[in-house]
């Protein structure tokens, strides 16, 4: 997801390598190419997850750190800093989760 830059949603079948159609070999695109339509059904499909994953993020950390009460238009400083936080760390263990799920992927696909 993201081009490896930020990682899935944390599960398995948030892998997009491992969901992505497979190239068409030595066909008329060439070996190593994906099929356009393969392309755009692998795009709309990422898409799909970030959006997911940007929902979870935003309702988790929302609800984590905003103060429900609102007594001012802006952000506190506590409350910005919360969510900072809350953020990196998601994505932190968002890409440890996705490089141990890799790892095992790679495991199993060897033996």
């Amino acid at each position: 997801m993201f081009g490896g830059a930020f990682g899935g949603g944390g599960g398995g079948s948030n892998n997009v390598a491992a969901q992505r159609p497979a190239p068409m070999a030595g066909g008329p695109m060439g070996q190593g190419q994906m099929d356009p339509n393969a392309q755009i059904a692998a795009a709309e499909q990422e898409m799909e997850m970030v959006t997911e994953m940007f929902a979870r993020l935003g309702k988790l950390c929302n609800k984590k750190c905003i103060i429900q009460r609102y007594s001012d238009e802006e952000l506190t400083k506590a409350e910005s800093v919360c969510l900072d936080r809350c953020v990196a760390k998601y994505f932190q263990v968002n890409r440890v989760v996705n490089d141990k799920l890799a790892k095992l992927s790679a495991a199993n696909q060897q033996q």
